[in-house]
């Protein structure tokens, strides 16, 4: 019996650590992240604009605006990634601090972000954000713009953060 549920608390435990979400109104100052160029080129893998795609396909068969996808906001995303790499666990640690570089560089409205943590493929990471209310209240939310990174451990456990502003 042990052995059967095992493999269903670890999956719990998984989905817990990557059912977060975070927007402006949770942000309160931290630390620092790495400064970005507002004019940076972000190089795009196949699985970031997968994401990318089925998040305009969910907001466009809903009636909601596609969104834009914006060089910057990935290069922050990815500078989320490499810090939750760096700590070992996902997290919306420093939030402020890219709601702020996205105010200030982009002129943000509004930003809130999803991230998740050790998912296989584009469509599972997905699938899990629209199972969870405040994932999906972000994908659904009233945003112009988004970005994302995926960015691996040395392990390959994949992290996620996707950024969603509006303008």
């Amino acid at each position: 019996m042990i052995k059967k549920s095992l493999p269903q608390i670890a999956l719990l435990l998984l989905l817990s650590f990557s059912f977060m979400s975070c927007s402006k109104e949770e942000a309160a100052p931290n630390q620092s992240t790495a400064p970005a160029q507002v004019n940076a080129k972000f190089n795009y893998t196949s699985e970031e604009l997968e994401v990318l795609a089925l998040i305009n396909n969910y907001r466009v068969s809903k009636g909601l605006n596609a969104l834009e996808k914006v060089d910057y906001i990935s290069t922050i995303s990815e500078s989320h990634d490499k810090y939750m790499i760096q700590e070992g666990k996902p997290s919306h640690d420093n939030f402020y601090d890219r709601f702020e570089a996205l105010s200030k560089n982009l002129g943000a409205k509004n930003v809130s972000e999803n991230v998740a943590y050790n998912y296989s493929s584009p469509q599972s990471v997905f699938n899990a954000w629209m199972a969870s209310d405040g994932h999906r209240s972000n994908i659904e939310g009233n945003y112009t713009h988004f970005g994302i990174a995926i960015r691996a451990n040395a392990e390959g456990k994949k992290y996620y953060t996707n950024l969603f502003m509006f303008k």
